[in-house]
């Protein structure tokens, strides 16, 4: 059995990178929405913070569901 050390390698690399992107993305999000829940707090506007974590929101679900796609033979 052979295995391609350079392509594992660069699989894993790719997979902590895109980790790491999605939990950062997260993350912007959930700033976005303890934001708005200040910003209302103080009575002030909240609309770019909850755009803002609307927007992450939507970037997580739409690689959750790539992903799934891509595990999934019968989407293809």
């Amino acid at each position: 059995m052979h295995l391609d050390w350079t392509a594992l390698g660069k699989v894993a690399v790719v997979s902590f990178g895109a980790t790491v992107a999605l939990v950062a993305v997260f993350a912007l999000g959930v700033l976005g929405l303890s934001q708005v829940a200040a910003a209302r707090e103080r009575g002030a506007g909240a609309g770019v913070s909850l755009a803002q974590a609307g927007v992450c929101f939507v970037a997580c679900a739409a690689v959750v569901v790539y992903g799934i796609y891509l595990i999934v033979p019968q989407f293809h």
